[in-house]
């Protein structure tokens, strides 16, 4: 509702093969459009590769593929299967903590105390509890620098300031590479 207020008025371009051709296409896309001037199908005959991409369709629908089953071959249970029955049991989520058993208590070393002493630090509750005192240092010419980058490179600031910008000409290797990204897209 909003997007057309204060629009201004425009500049009126000619109408090029270009604008044609995505005019055409967006037609095409529209869904209320795309059927409308259809005329008549030329019938084609039914192929052994139809009949095979029908058939691969029926047995892939989630109605069908149990149909007409068979029987099957049975086969010995392998110690490799066993393996992976025991590993999808290990993973299930209901499964997992069954039948644990008893661990093994470790010490506590002080490597695992200075983990846990980071994780602390790094919690997003603790980490500006018990700050304490700072150091001020002075402001230095390459810290304004980063300060400026960061302004620059900020998604609210980028664009203020901009002024001018000088229009170059379409040259022929623009051209080149305009027709060359067309046929890509196309492709």
């Amino acid at each position: 509702v909003l997007y057309k207020e204060g629009l201004g008025v425009g500049t009126p371009v000619p109408v090029t093969p270009e604008m044609e051709r995505v005019k055409r296409n967006q037609e095409n896309f529209s869904s209320v459009l795309y059927k409308e001037e259809l005329g008549t199908g030329t019938p084609t005959p039914v192929t052994p590769e139809m009949e095979r991409v029908k058939r691969n369709q029926e047995h892939i629908s989630s109605v069908l593929y149990k149909e007409e089953l068979g029987t099957g071959t049975p086969t010995p249970v392998t110690p490799e299967m066993e393996r992976v029955k025991r590993n999808q049991e290990h993973i299930s989520s209901v499964l997992y903590k069954e039948s644990v058993g008893t661990g093994t208590p470790t010490p506590v070393t002080p490597e695992m105390e200075r983990v846990k002493r980071n994780q602390e630090i790094c919690s997003s509750v603790l980490y500006k509890e018990n700050i304490g005192k700072a150091t001020p240092t002075p402001v230095t010419p390459e810290m304004e620098r980063v300060k400026r980058n960061q302004e620059i490179i900020s998604s609210v600031l980028y664009k203020e300031n901009v002024g001018k910008v000088t229009p170059t000409p379409i040259t022929p290797e623009m051209e080149r590479v305009k027709r060359n990204q067309e046929i890509i897209s196309s492709v």
